[in-house]
């Protein structure tokens, strides 16, 4: 079984071919990403729905050729990620905007609404061929220090985005082991219920 087909989520009812093929790669070609898939998959975060259309997300953008930016935001991540989201095309740090700025109260779902514009991007980035890693391991006093973010923002997370590499070619490492792993997921009767807490919903039994 190749590496390609270990990756394709086995789903247990029709989902779309991009979100079967989508997957949070370890190892990436270290290589560029075209600039026009890359405007795809910022299309397509920004087309994401928010709480009252606030789109409460910034994303901070370090192209790998540019390789000055690119060191700053690398140098962002926690050690850990830095070992392999240094071959990633790009790297975006995402942010907050904690409060609606039509009204000013807070926006107790910034990060939720974030999560959707993330999971649009990844959902776009299959489609062209790329994959993205999400990445909760960051400096986020450094995320706010060495780009000026201001009070009223929160710094959350980073996504690499690349082009995946054959597992094999880490096959020795962790990283390889971890990519070329099957995935596997949760039944839905484990977390969709009616009735009461942990109350399989009848439709998922």
């Amino acid at each position: 079984m190749s590496s390609d087909s270990i990756k394709i989520a086995k789903a247990d009812h029709p989902i779309l071919p991009a979100i079967a093929a989508r997957f949070s790669p370890y190892v990436f070609e270290a290589r560029s990403v075209e600039k026009a898939k890359l405007l795809t998959c910022l299309e397509a975060a920004r087309w994401a729905a928010s709480s009252f259309n606030e789109q409460p997300w910034s994303f901070i953008l370090a192209l790998r050729e540019d390789k000055a930016e690119f060191a700053k935001a690398l140098a962002c991540l926690g050690e850990p990620n830095q070992v392999w989201a240094k071959d990633a095309g790009a790297l975006i740090l995402t942010v907050i905007s904690k409060t609606f700025s039509r009204i000013g109260t807070p926006n107790r779902v910034a990060e939720h609404d974030l999560g959707q514009a993330a999971a649009n991007m990844a959902i776009q980035a299959a489609q062209e061929g790329l994959q993205i890693h999400q990445m909760a391991g960051v400096n986020l006093t450094s995320v706010r220090q060495g780009y000026a973010i201001p009070a009223t923002h929160e710094p959350m997370t980073a996504i690499a985005v690349g082009y995946a590499a054959d597992p094999a070619k880490a096959a020795s490492t962790d990283l390889g082991s971890r990519d070329a792993a099957a995935r596997g997921r949760k039944p839905l009767s484990e977390w969709v219920f009616t009735g009461g807490w942990k109350q399989p919903a009848k439709e998922v039994r």
